[in-house]
């Protein structure tokens, strides 16, 4: 199947991104060979920095594949950034209403038609305190499994030191240096003909986000943990440990009336 012309948008956006993104970051790229040269296929990328998805498509724009990246329905409904959404063929999400599943259905059309889509499977910047992929949601895998398409695991470090997640302020100087690791397509065959269950896409989930956390390791050169950062269970945690910590506190409170009252009486005595 022949690769989709880059077309104009995606041109007109690389004249107006890539030219502080060179001045801004250097640039240490590899495993470039593993982008597929021809048909629709899968990119799975960790992410750490709200500069991250500009860097990317730098990234695999020179590869002469631009990828279609999965992002909120909000920024498509007007002005320029809704026109460039638009004509750059990126796909809108729209979350938390009867038309979030049309999402993969349109990632699914893009890949049967020879495209690269290009997930986030963590589906916003980690959490994790290292900057290590956390858990990841399904969508990915769903796609994957669904077309059959080769997923290539991508690993990216260095924009979370110009602007680290959850922050504002950019940190400039000294200059960073934006390292991208592409690596060979993650095996999901045998998936491929069992039943596509919650069980079932979130094991191929964990074979993929497992690919991409390979790849930052050898970016990073250092071991990522044992177990991938849960929010969700670190936030049912935290909910256990503010429970814990008001039971304790209203123990205290009991227990400091308790003294009181014989006190009292026995000031009242005298």
């Amino acid at each position: 199947m022949p690769r989709r012309r880059i077309g104009f948008w995606y041109r007109f956006a690389a004249v107006i991104c890539k030219p502080p993104l060179v001045v801004l970051i250097k640039r240490d790229w590899r495993g470039m060979e593993y982008i597929p040269a021809d048909g629709g296929f899968i990119t799975a990328v960790n992410h750490n920095s709200h500069v991250d998805p500009f860097a990317y498509a730098h990234y695999q724009y020179n590869t002469g594949r631009v990828p279609r990246f999965l992002a909120k329905s909000g920024l498509f409904k007007k002005g320029f950034v809704g026109a460039a959404m638009r004509g750059t063929g990126q796909i809108p999400v729209y979350r938390e209403s009867t038309d979030a599943l049309s999402a993969f259905r349109a990632a699914i059309d893009a890949v049967e038609r020879g495209e690269c889509v290009a997930f986030y499977p963590e589906g916003t910047l980690t959490r994790d305190p290292d900057g290590w992929p956390m858990t990841a949601k399904t969508g990915a895998a769903r796609v994957a499994l669904q077309t059959k398409c080769p997923v290539i695991p991508v690993a990216q470090w260095g924009c979370n030191e110009l602007l680290p997640p959850y922050t504002k302020k950019p940190h400039l100087l000294p200059r960073k240096t934006h390292r991208v690791l592409a690596g060979p397509p993650v095996d999901l065959s045998r998936f491929y003909d069992k039943e596509m269950t919650a069980e079932v896409l979130k094991e191929a989930t964990e074979v993929i986000m497992a690919a991409v956390t390979r790849q930052l390791e050898e970016i990073r050169g250092e071991k990522a943990p044992e177990t991938p950062y849960d929010p969700r269970r670190e936030r049912i945690e935290q909910r256990r440990r503010t429970q814990a910590q008001n039971r304790r506190g209203e123990q205290a409170s009991g227990e400091r009336k308790q003294n009181e009252q014989p006190q009292q009486a026995e000031g009242q005595s005298t």
